[in-house]
């Protein structure tokens, strides 16, 4: 169809006239697959040195929870010791009863024995005290005392009215010969074999169970 055209047209000297009218321009046809068509995504990507980093807090939290279970799984009373096949610490102390003597750990070279860790004050130490006299009885392993920062008077007391299994009693005013035998608290025992190398600990009371079952088979063996 062809545009019409107007000739212009004068009114009282002006003239006025009608513009064709420009073809409107042609749209382009919109494709629905492209627009709707997202742009790409891209994923994140961590370096190697960043993905370790981040699984080291993973890496020590299993190793805690691992630690934790054993430790549950354990008798606390059965802790070990760095002291177990390596020479008994040497020590020259007082004697409990009889002031004027000293005893060292050189003297029982060549005997096993055990060291027991005692006090008054322990309530563990009393409990354990009747049983102790029960082994001394049996002279299977003779038993020689640590008494561990204590009042002279109250242990001489003590063994005066309960009775003492011990051959005799060290006297460690300050401790210092229970820390280095690496002592946690009062009762510990040490089996101690011919060669001053100490070979058991035992931390807490010592059970019929443990006195028959751990401490004499071990000390049998030591002495063959």
């Amino acid at each position: 169809m062809r545009a019409l055209t107007v000739a212009p047209v004068r009114i009282a000297g002006k003239r006025f006239g009608v513009q064709r009218a420009k073809p409107a321009a042609r749209s382009r046809p919109v494709n629905l697959k492209q627009s709707r068509r997202l742009p790409p995504q891209r994923h994140l990507r961590l370096p190697n040195d960043m993905k370790s980093f981040l699984l080291i807090p993973l890496a020590l939290f299993i190793a805690l929870v691992v630690f934790l279970f054993i430790g549950l799984q354990r008798d606390p009373h059965e802790v070990p010791s760095p002291l177990i096949n390596r020479p008994a610490p040497a020590f020259q102390l007082p004697q409990l009863q009889e002031q004027t003597k000293t005893f060292t750990a050189q003297e029982m070279r060549g005997k096993v024995w055990l060291l027991n860790v005692w006090a008054t004050w322990c309530v563990a130490c009393r409990d354990e005290h009747p049983l102790l006299i029960e082994y001394a009885k049996s002279g299977a392993v003779p038993i020689y005392g640590l008494n561990y920062k204590d009042d002279r008077a109250a242990a001489l007391q003590l063994l005066k009215e309960e009775g003492n299994p011990y051959v005799l009693n060290a006297f460690d005013a300050d401790g210092r010969v229970a820390i280095d035998y690496g002592v946690y608290g009062a009762p510990e025992s040490y089996l101690i074999d011919r060669n001053g190398i100490i070979r058991f600990k035992k931390i807490g009371p010592i059970t019929p169970d443990v006195w028959e079952g751990e401490i004499l088979p071990l000390a049998r063996r030591l002495n063959q």
